[in-house]
């Protein structure tokens, strides 16, 4: 008989590298054979939970399990919600657990932690970092799933020179720190330049408009793009030799898993499951948090050896096969079966 799916999440096609990782999933699983229903498109906070909910209430009854996309900030109270009432109607969920900030709701709700994450089926941990906080907690029916992408959509390219090109790609949010690349962009172009930087991704609070006025202001060699689609902003990346991940608050991010996989050496605060993600100096390069200078620093000494950085390329490359669906996908297999 095929297993039932019902994925709630935020399929709100904002971006390519957080919110609609649904999208992703949904079609992968329903690849592999299973019948899967999602919620929900809805923009709105109040009608995207009204058609979550709804979704559960109407659709219980042919329903065997339920995937819960959950993330430390106010989709945390969907997910309880989604959750209590999958628990009033003896369905069983999976938490599929997203989001640096995570930990930090674990600490601030707690009674709420624990009816939603105690109850559960299974929460699915993408990375050894939020499995361990979750151990720690108690929750003892977590396990690790990593995040997946389709590898092949990443063609590997082998650079031999690297310039000082830099991609940033995420949402532009505080927490991910947009400015420190422009910063960093300022602080190598005292030794290089010619240096460039391309920032991809929507905004999220108002951080866009802050870094377009810096750039405006100090007349910077900056461009913006908006949001891309995973393809476009992959093949955008082959006009670029780095790529710098900012944030302060991280777990494993599909967009640098993503850029391993495309060759660009990725050089990273060292901030969450980041340090579970790279090795640093073997597959990649980590600093620390909002420090321009140490930032810059590890991108000179990897345009100055580029005999280093390549394997560091090849490393990397090596590391994010085990993120591809066609691996990924056996140990989803055994949870869902």
């Amino acid at each position: 008989m095929t297993k039932r799916i019902l994925y709630i999440g935020n399929d709100l096609q904002l971006n390519s590298f957080t919110a609609t990782y649904i999208s992703f999933f949904s079609k992968m699983l329903k690849r592999e054979g299973y019948a899967v229903r999602t919620a929900s498109t809805r923009s709105n906070k109040g009608l995207r939970l009204v058609e979550m909910l709804a979704m559960v209430v109407r659709h219980h009854k042919e329903t065997d399990v339920v995937l819960i996309d959950t993330y430390g900030a106010l989709n945390f109270y969907y997910a309880y919600l989604v959750g209590k009432t999958c628990k009033h109607y003896k369905l069983d969920y999976i938490p599929i657990l997203h989001g640096g900030n995570l930990p930090e709701r674990l600490e601030d709700s707690e009674s709420y932690s624990r009816k939603l994450f105690g109850h559960a089926k299974v929460n699915i941990a993408p990375s050894a970092f939020l499995y361990n906080i979750f151990k720690s907690k108690g929750f003892d029916n977590t396990r690790i799933v990593p995040n997946s992408v389709e590898l092949g959509n990443y063609p590997f390219k082998q650079r031999e020179n690297f310039r000082p090109r830099l991609l940033w790609v995420r949402r532009f949010q505080k927490r991910y720190n947009p400015l420190l690349a422009i910063k960093v962009l300022v602080q190598l172009m005292r030794k290089y330049p010619d240096t460039e930087l391309c920032m991809v991704g929507p905004d999220k609070d108002g951080s866009m408009a802050a870094c377009k006025s810096y750039v405006r202001k100090h007349k910077l060699p900056v461009r913006f793009t908006g949001k891309l689609e995973k393809r476009e902003w992959a093949a955008l990346s082959v006009d670029y030799d780095f790529f710098i991940n900012t944030t302060t608050i991280d777990n494993t991010p599909i967009s640098v898993i993503e850029a391993m996989g495309l060759g660009l050496p990725v050089v990273s605060t060292n901030v969450g499951g980041m340090p579970m993600l790279i090795e640093d100096k073997k597959d990649g390069v980590l600093v620390p948090e909002d420090n321009r200078e140490a930032m810059a620093a590890a991108i000179s000494e990897l345009i100055e050896d580029p005999k280093k950085t390549m394997e560091i390329c090849k490393e990397a490359r090596k590391k994010v096969e085990k993120f591809d669906w066609e691996v990924v996908k056996e140990d989803w297999n055994q949870v869902l079966k």
